[in-house]
């Protein structure tokens, strides 16, 4: 059956001040990281409300809607949950009323994310109205939790509890008017550092532990900023996009970018402010490359020459995350969010690329602050990460990213995204379902995937 472009294209533009009041709505209700109980209600009625086939909460709660009665799945997720405001002072007016003009919607999590939600739920009303739900399949709208605290766990859990495995996922994550079919992955690491505490009066008694971690920070900001040239005795992450330090994945990484390392918390503890600390730790934010393991990156920060002098009383691990969710349950994981790049002629790619072509054509479609976007290529990647890290690097369903608003709003004061984001990745989600052609399907879709580490996370 060939597609009516010009009927999805209106039909998704007769839903425009739905999905704008939708918006409006979700983003009214304050929803950081495991407090996404009031959102997940408004979604939940929203759904209702357009007679979804099925809509359920699950054990974590992640709110998931369901069209169609096929036995197969095709999934849409969009995280729910935002970043908190920060300064307020930062915000020239109240991020969870805002405003609107013609053009944009103001306030917290509307890029990021949920405005993706919004364009997912009625992309998939647009399909049972139009009757475009693929024969032998089922459409899953997923508005999953605690991403922002701990990426792709929602998924994890949907994976390993819910026993739930689509054919594949498009994440609504901001994506500039592009379709992103990777990005880096990310770790969380700790490094603790023991001292002696002594008198403040008589420091040579002790042994500094703050001492010991300022040169350890020295050494992680060198990691991130050197060059990789014989002169340079700590070579810096830079080193991955060439081939004499990658080379099997040296290309791979120069898609999606260097990997980087900050120092991103520090901690002490000491018997007062007159005495000498006897213990300091850091948390270093580590975004990875492809060709980068999580054992590599651990062993990394072990072998830098700061970490090595201490080595007696230097610790590095990766942290767990054991949060509960708002409905209490707590999945406990690690903090590692592996690297993952699906090839570009991949069937669910191709889809969404035919979909966007036979809709708008094959060019972005970017957002005016986005603007310089608008060069870049239609298939591109992220520069953040999202719950892909499970979805494809954990469990290597396919995934791809096609996503209202864009990056630079995310976790950004005076958050916006745009109207007519909202509508166009409607109509190509409903195009592109259809377009998706499961004989095309191969085993090697992906181009690039992370390993997993040694725990074993059910």
């Amino acid at each position: 059956m060939a597609l009516d472009y010009e009927k999805i294209k209106e039909a998704a533009e007769k839903y425009r001040p739905d999905m704008i009041r939708f918006l409006r709505e979700m983003i009214s209700h304050p929803s950081e990281s495991c407090e996404e109980k009031e959102v997940v209600a408004c979604i939940k009625a929203e759904m209702e409300k357009l007679e979804f086939d099925k809509v359920e909460v699950d054990g974590l709660g992640n709110i998931i809607g369901w069209m169609g009665d096929g036995e197969k799945i095709m999934a849409i997720d969009s995280h729910i949950d935002t970043v908190g405001i920060g300064n307020i002072d930062n915000w020239d007016h109240d991020p969870y009323e805002g405003y609107e003009t013609d053009e944009i919607i103001y306030g917290r999590g509307g890029s990021d994310q949920e405005g993706g939600m919004a364009s997912a739920v009625y992309s998939a009303r647009i399909m049972k109205d139009l009757d475009l739900i693929p024969k032998g399949y089922k459409i899953m709208i997923v508005g999953s939790v605690q991403e922002e605290d701990c990426d792709g766990m929602c998924w994890q859990y949907i994976y390993n509890k819910d026993k739930i495995v689509p054919e594949f996922v498009i994440s609504t994550e901001p994506t500039d008017g592009g379709i992103y079919r990777g990005h880096r992955g990310r770790m969380e690491i700790r490094v603790d550092v023991k001292g002696i505490s002594c008198h403040g009066s008589a420091p040579e008694r002790g042994d500094n532990a703050i001492y010991k971690m300022a040169d350890i920070i020295a050494d992680v900001r060198a990691l991130n900023e050197n060059g990789c040239g014989e002169n340079d005795e700590i070579k810096g992450l830079v080193k991955m996009l060439e081939p004499e330090f990658n080379p099997e994945h040296y290309e791979d990484a120069r898609f999606l970018g260097r990997g980087t390392c900050t120092v991103s918390q520090i901690f002490y503890t000491s018997p007062s402010r007159c005495a000498v600390a006897d213990s300091c730790a850091i948390s270093i934010d580590r975004r990875m490359t492809a060709g980068e393991t999580w054992d590599s990156c651990l062993e990394e920060i072990r072998q830098l020459p700061s970490c090595k002098k201490y080595e007696k009383d230097v610790k590095v691990s990766m942290y767990m995350y054991d949060r509960p969710s708002w409905t209490g349950e707590v999945y406990e994981t690690e903090c590692y969010f592996p690297t993952w790049i699906n090839k570009e002629s991949a069937a669910h790619v191709q889809a969404l690329f035919d979909a966007h072509k036979a809709l708008y054509g094959d060019k972005r479609q970017s957002s005016p602050s986005s603007a310089d976007k608008r060069n870049r290529p239609l298939i591109d990647k992220w520069t953040f990460s999202t719950n892909g890290v499970a979805i494809q690097g954990r469990y290597g369903i396919p995934c791809v990213g096609f996503g209202p608003g864009a990056e630079s709003q995310a976790h950004a004061p005076n958050e916006v995204t745009y109207k007519d984001d909202l509508v166009r990745c409607a109509a190509v989600y409903v195009a592109a379902l259809n377009l998706y052609n499961s004989e095309n399907k191969t085993d090697d879709v992906t181009q690039f995937r992370a390993g997993k580490t040694n725990n074993d996370i059910k």
